[in-house]
């Protein structure tokens, strides 16, 4: 019973989440619909490239959505969650590499095709399983949340904070890119990879397929932004607030800093890790270039200007800028990322809670200078 209170308060005063979750519905409602049965020749059509686009936003927006619950609630600046994002995506990718047998350019049933140019005579020890559907699902949740797990203990048990944590993990991003353009880690080296034909049977090329990986991505980000909410209305979610605001006071009072941290980071290392495993068929690659610490950089400029610990914010602002990106590197390819670097600047500089707090700020304000009018009314 606590519980349902907890939701049903957490939906009844969550107006922004409401107007989000109310537009991602007719989103995914519209969007098949215009793609697969209105003629290409209307204007109302939705092609193909677009769903994959739009599929590809919303996996961004997941992964903001794992950013923010840890920046905006936890307090930890975290330059390392593109890492989890990728191994997601490597898993998947694998998955999908076992899927094209006998039909890749070698012709050999048991390697990637990468394997066999590389003149490997058999499958490395770790891509066993791969083959296999639910095996890659729990890859993709698992090796993120076993990273983050490590990672959070070490750091959170030696009490590392505020800018060298952030410090932190870059550099542990940006290890596991530098290994993973090697070649004899066997993921393919720089190329990474791509080349998918079929998930569970289905061609990667089908308009239907795309549809349904829409689809997914959209119910993913959906149940991630309940999940989010859920959490962060919760016992847990105010203590985790708490620790952000004064992290010695919720020590001294008793309670596990260390712990709740560490539980919020895992979580939110396996949502970025469903975000990349839903990227990937989209994209058709996966290569270490996603390890890169600008990825994870940009993330921080998404939350940022969406807004910081609004959760919806954050995928306000993994739209908003993935879209200004789409068309400025295609219309202005020589100055997107100074853009890019001046955005985040003046979102820094002018509005810190970004997007979300200046029309929450400004939807106060309006109700204050209702609440007066009605004041005065009163006193005539």
């Amino acid at each position: 019973m606590e519980r349902k209170s907890i939701f049903i308060s957490m939906l009844a005063n969550d107006r922004g989440g409401r107007i989000f979750l109310s537009i991602l519905a007719v989103v995914a409602i519209l969007v098949p619909i215009l793609n697969l049965m209105v003629a290409d020749t209307s204007a109302l059509h939705v092609p193909t490239y677009l769903v994959t686009l739009m599929g590809k936003y919303l996996c961004y927006a997941l992964l903001a959505v794992a950013l923010d619950l840890v920046w905006g609630y936890c307090g930890i600046l975290s330059l390392g969650h593109g890492a989890f994002f990728a191994l997601g995506g490597y898993a998947m990718g694998m998955y999908l590499m076992r899927q094209v047998g006998d039909r890749g350019v070698y012709g050999n049933p048991e390697l990637p095709d990468f394997m066999v140019f590389l003149d490997w005579t058999e499958l490395p020890w770790f891509w066993y399983g791969f083959d296999q559907f639910w095996f890659a699902i729990i890859m993709m949740m698992f090796v993120p949340g076993l990273l983050a797990y490590v990672f959070g203990w070490l750091a959170f048990r030696s009490r590392v904070t505020g800018v060298y944590l952030s410090i932190i993990t870059q550099a542990l991003t940006y290890a596991l890119m530098l290994a993973f353009f090697r070649n004899e880690m066997g993921f393919g080296g720089n190329n990474g990879l791509t080349d998918f034909k079929d998930i569970l049977g289905f061609s990667l090329q089908s308009d239907n397929t795309r549809i349904v990986l829409f689809l997914l991505s959209a119910l993913a980000l959906a149940l991630g932004y309940l999940v989010s909410r859920y959490i962060v209305s919760s016992k847990l979610g105010r203590v985790v607030v708490a620790i952000r605001d004064a992290e010695d006071r919720a020590r001294f009072v008793g309670y596990k800093v260390e712990s709740f941290k560490l539980w919020v980071f895992v979580f939110s290392a396996v949502l970025a890790g469903i975000a990349g495993a839903l990227y990937v068929p989209q994209v058709g690659i996966i290569n270490p270039g996603e390890f890169s610490p600008l990825i994870s950089i940009e993330l921080v400029v998404w939350v940022a200007v969406g807004g910081r610990g609004f959760l919806y914010g954050a995928v306000m602002g993994a739209i908003i800028v993935n879209f200004a990106k789409s068309y400025f590197t295609a219309a202005l390819p020589e100055v997107w990322l100074f853009a890019l670097g001046a955005l985040f600047v003046v979102v820094t500089i002018f509005m810190p809670r970004g997007i979300v707090g200046v029309l929450e700020k400004l939807k106060q304000k309006k109700q204050g200078s209702h609440e007066q009018v009605k004041t005065e009314d009163q006193s005539l």
